[in-house]
């Protein structure tokens, strides 16, 4: 199946999108991990950044990018004329 120019436009801007919420989904799960002790010296409501991460801040940043992606999604659906909608 031979897709359009504007199949593959679409398809290489929610490929984008995903790959760039990938990355800070693997900055905040596993970067934080492999410097919890230098994080820990940084002090975020309280108590220790990577102790805060653990615990309540990565869940939050995890809400955020999937709040994210679907605003930005149904936005791109919508210029593309893909939406539910439609």
């Amino acid at each position: 199946m031979q897709r359009t120019p504007e199949q593959r436009k679409y398809w290489h801007q929610n490929l984008k999108l995903t790959g760039i919420l990938l990355g800070i989904w693997f900055v905040v799960t596993f970067v934080a991990i492999w410097f919890a002790r230098e994080l820990n010296e940084l002090i975020f409501a309280g108590f220790p950044l990577a102790f805060y991460m653990g615990a309540q801040g990565s869940l939050i940043i995890y809400v955020l990018i999937i709040w994210f992606y679907a605003r930005r999604m149904n936005a791109l659906d919508t210029s593309f004329g893909v939406d539910e909608e439609a």
